[in-house]
């Protein structure tokens, strides 16, 4: 049982982490990343789809990223989407395809988005927290329930400090390499 409780906040989070890193990847630093329009919902054929469904990605020079839609058809809507996902780029549409350029960022806009990134890790800490405080409250069931001892339970959350000591550090570790990449220049 206590074994389980464990794998299972191992589990939960690894993924958490994972989740903290792909919003990092979110964040532009000046160059051409498809990762901030992948996952834009774009109306097309009367349903909401992802654009990463609907189109392919290229990255013709470092601050450019060129959208070629499989449809020509839906063209507008992926121009559509990108305006209105506000992200500070404004599409220009060859009738084909779709370029965003990247402008440089400004010192400015790069400490907003440190600023960002901090809030993000922040935000997948306390997941890991409330990953567990769950666990920790499973621990205790357990060990009312008498099937355990005091002992294994103690080590049991020994165990789950260590966890969310590594799974912390990875965070901090994945935030100052995001950071870095911000305030490179």
């Amino acid at each position: 049982m206590v074994q389980l409780v464990l794998e299972e906040a191992t589990e939960k989070m690894a993924d958490a982490v994972a989740h903290t890193r792909r919003e990092f990847s979110t964040v532009r630093t000046g160059r051409a990343s498809s990762s901030m329009v992948e996952n834009l919902t774009v109306a097309a054929y009367g349903v909401d789809m992802r654009m990463q469904e609907l189109a392919s990605f290229s990255v013709p020079e470092p601050r450019q990223l060129m959208i070629t839609p499989h449809d020509p058809a839906n063209v507008t809507a992926v121009e559509r989407a990108v305006v209105n996902a506000d992200l500070g780029l404004a599409p220009s549409n060859d009738g084909r395809t779709i370029r965003l350029s990247f402008p440089e960022l400004t010192e400015e806009r790069r400490r907003d988005m440190v600023r960002m990134i901090n809030r993000m890790a922040e935000e997948g800490k306390n997941h890991l927290r409330g990953v567990r405080r769950h666990a920790r409250k499973d621990l205790d069931d357990i060990e009312s329930e008498g099937h355990v001892s005091e002992d294994d339970i103690r080590h049991a959350g020994s165990q789950l400090d260590g966890l969310i000591h590594r799974n912390e550090a990875e965070i901090d570790e994945a935030r100052k390499a995001k950071e870095d990449e911000l305030l490179e220049v």
